[in-house]
């Protein structure tokens, strides 16, 4: 904790000193690889965005390179460039946020709601190690801020119904800004019941119910210095996992930051961030509502993270540099009660995380030169101390079971590095980039005792001995538009060594009652996933346009193994129609059969699916006021189908109607 205290106070002498540089520049613009994907309610309502009050989970699909693992109708786990969260970095607004599930039953993008954020910013591979290191990607879920615009009292409500699951929600915005301070407050609620498969097949155990609440200041100390406050509090309750054979009675969520921000245009420090940050995270699994199960069992978890960063932009000729000092310090801990069912034996206990402490100072640099008014080239480097220490005793003393030479902590040194050369022109441009990356073990794979999967079927036990997985990869795009069409074109390889993933221990006899054996968390010697999307549009008209995406992906291991949760061959058209006050989506989209599916890691053939969608979308003016509504019907054809991301092939919605209204008072 020193360590990071220490950084701090490096930082706010840095802030210090940076903003009272007033170098005159010239700005030049640069392209990133990275994709976002528009979100915020309050500012960006409108009739052309297919539902305005879907999940956070629903937007994110929107990106080629975002696949969302479903357990369940709720809090779906993020996957890009087919690597699920381990292998990602997920923030919220720069901040470092770590769930308390050891199932993964919470991932960061379930304790924010569309109600909080402005966008996300979705990146590829080593282009998202700003905020942290990881190997496949990273997606920051940036909140929503007003602005020092003097417009007084603005608010907004929201209402939707579904009939699929009986799925209700409602919102209320209220906002004030003036010319030097501003304060927003936001809340939404969420409660769904089963939701019905094609067919009208219940899933049982798939209702949810959750509120979100938000509150953001910003007050301007002069021109150019800022302060900001946000804080968001969000709790699930009653959620129902049909793929798992455990609920969740309670996720519950804080998360706070008080933020400085220096905007300066005639310096070369353009702009300077720092930002104090803590959050931390209940969460409960129990399986109090399941019948005839062969033991009672709770699973509370909890996770606390203090962190900092202070991001620094500057501009000097030709060059455009990024900064980001950041730190955190995290506390993950898990339990797992056992309840018997004979009276007279006791019931037994034991640590899942141990108290694990995590705790990692970084350096992120990037520089963007142009090179001309066509050329761009970019270079990026990140270095990391990452340290983690376990503080439990009697969940030490667990795993010295397995590794009787175990200390008590681990320190590693990380690295990042990433290239990449863009060429832009009037209706050509193309990017080409490659990159080097490492990440550490997750607390689980590092540290988990006795985790139960339900999607193979196996007890884990965390490995402290696994090395830094690393990767190099390589990603390539290119977009090009002629007249009214657009096509392009992008892809990514991977080659990943030290790739952590379980393998079977005979030797060890599985915790779980019906479980089929013990995995142990060990290292392929390497790994390789490739990924490929093609792009197109056609506008026809003012009125008409048409889009299309097709994919293929590939993933296998040095053990001649497919690996698990690659995403098979996927395509997606769009009919757009669009009116001042009106517009129109037909949408259609679907996966081929799933070929090279991984039995050694309990997957299993999954069959092709079309689904067919209709979504339209209205807006009127009441007195300068805005009123738009948006409605459709989803799976039209009410097709009965399960994705290769659908945990244990649980089916997906059925036909559902919608509908959503919004009402802005400006």
């Amino acid at each position: 904790m020193k360590h990071l205290v220490y950084i701090g106070i490096c930082c706010f002498c840095c802030h210090s000193f940076f903003a009272q540089q007033d170098t005159l520049v010239t700005a030049k613009d640069t392209t990133k690889l990275s994709q976002i994907i528009l979100v915020a309610q309050r500012k960006l309502s409108n009739y052309r965005q297919k539902k305005t009050l879907s999940s956070v989970d629903a937007y994110l699909e929107k990106s080629n390179q975002v696949t969302m693992i479903k357990r369940g109708n709720y809090a779906w786990e993020p996957s890009i460039n087919n690597m699920v969260s381990d292998r990602l970095n997920v923030t919220i607004n720069g901040m470092q946020i770590f769930g308390a599930c050891t199932d993964k039953m919470d991932p960061i993008t379930s304790y924010v709601d569309v109600s909080n954020l402005k966008q996300i910013s979705v990146s590829s591979g080593q282009e998202g190690t700003e905020n942290g290191h990881c190997i496949g990607g990273s997606i920051d879920l940036q909140i929503a801020a007003s602005k020092f615009n003097n417009s007084g009292l603005k608010t907004s409500t929201d209402l939707g119904y579904e009939t699929n699951g009986n799925y209700k929600s409602a919102g209320l915005d209220l906002e004030y800004s003036g010319d030097k301070f501003y304060l927003t407050t936001d809340g939404i609620f969420r409660k769904s019941n089963n939701y019905s498969a094609g067919g009208n097949q219940e899933v049982l155990y798939s209702q949810f119910q959750k509120y979100n609440i938000s509150l953001n200041g910003g007050y301007k100390l002069s021109t150019n210095h800022t302060i900001e406050t946000h804080i968001i509090y969000d709790k699930a309750t009653d959620v129902g996992y049909p793929a798992l054979p455990m609920d969740v009675s309670l996720a519950e969520a804080l998360i706070t930051s008080a933020t400085h921000i220096y905007k300066n245009e005639l310096t070369t420090i353009k702009s300077l961030e720092t930002k104090l940050y803590f959050n931390t995270i209940t969460h409960i699994m129990d399986d109090t509502k399941r019948p005839d199960v062969p033991i009672r069992m709770d699973m509370p978890g909890w996770s606390d993270t203090y962190g900092f960063y202070t991001k620094a932009t500057l501009k000097e000729n030709k060059h455009n540099i990024l900064v980001n000092l950041n730190g955190f310090y995290n506390r993950s801990l898990a339990e797992m009660t056992m309840f018997s069912n004979d009276t007279s034996q006791p019931d037994m206990f034991m640590h899942t995380w141990p108290d694990v402490r995590t705790l990692y100072s970084g350096l992120f640099v990037k520089d963007n030169i142009a090179l001309n008014e066509n050329e761009t080239i970019s270079a990026g480097i990140r270095l990391g101390y990452h340290k983690n220490k376990i503080a439990n005793k009697l969940g030490f003393n667990s795993l010295r079971i397995f590794y009787p030479k175990l200390e008590d902590t681990q320190t590693r040194f990380l690295t990042s590095l990433s290239t990449d050369y863009t060429y832009k022109k009037e209706n050509w441009n193309a990017v080409f980039g490659i990159g080097y990356g490492e990440r550490a073990p997750t607390v689980s794979e590092g540290y988990g005792n006795f985790l139960f999967n339900s999607f193979d079927g196996y007890d884990y036990i965390g490995n402290p001995n696994l090395k830094n997985e690393k990767a190099i990869e390589i990603n390539a795009k290119t977009n090009y538009k002629f007249n009214t069409i657009s096509l392009g074109i992008e892809s990514s390889f991977f080659h990943i060594s030290n790739y952590i993933i379980g393998e079977i221990d005979n030797s060890i006899s599985p915790m779980t009652i019906g479980a089929n054996g013990v995995r142990v968390y060990n290292a392929l010697n390497h790994a390789s996933i490739f990924n490929i999307y093609f792009n197109s549009s056609i506008d026809f008209s003012n009125a008409f346009s048409f889009n299309s995406s097709i994919g293929y992906n590939y993933g296998s291991g040095s053990n001649n193994k497919n690996l698990p949760l690659i995403k098979p061959f996927s395509y997606l058209a769009e009919v757009n129609y669009s009116t001042a006050k009106f517009n129109a989506i037909l949408q259609l989209e679907g996966n081929g059969n799933q070929t090279k599916y991984s039995p050694f890691y309990g997957e299993d053939e999954t069959l092709s699916y079309t689904v067919l969608n209709l979504n339209l979308g209205n807006v009127a003016y009441i007195n300068h006021n805005k009123l738009i509504f948006k409605y459709g019907i989803e799976n039209i054809l009410d097709t009965n189908y399960s994705t290769y991301a659908d945990w244990n092939n649980i089916p997906r919605q059925g036909r559902n109607f919608y509908m959503n209204a919004s009402f802005i008072v400006f």
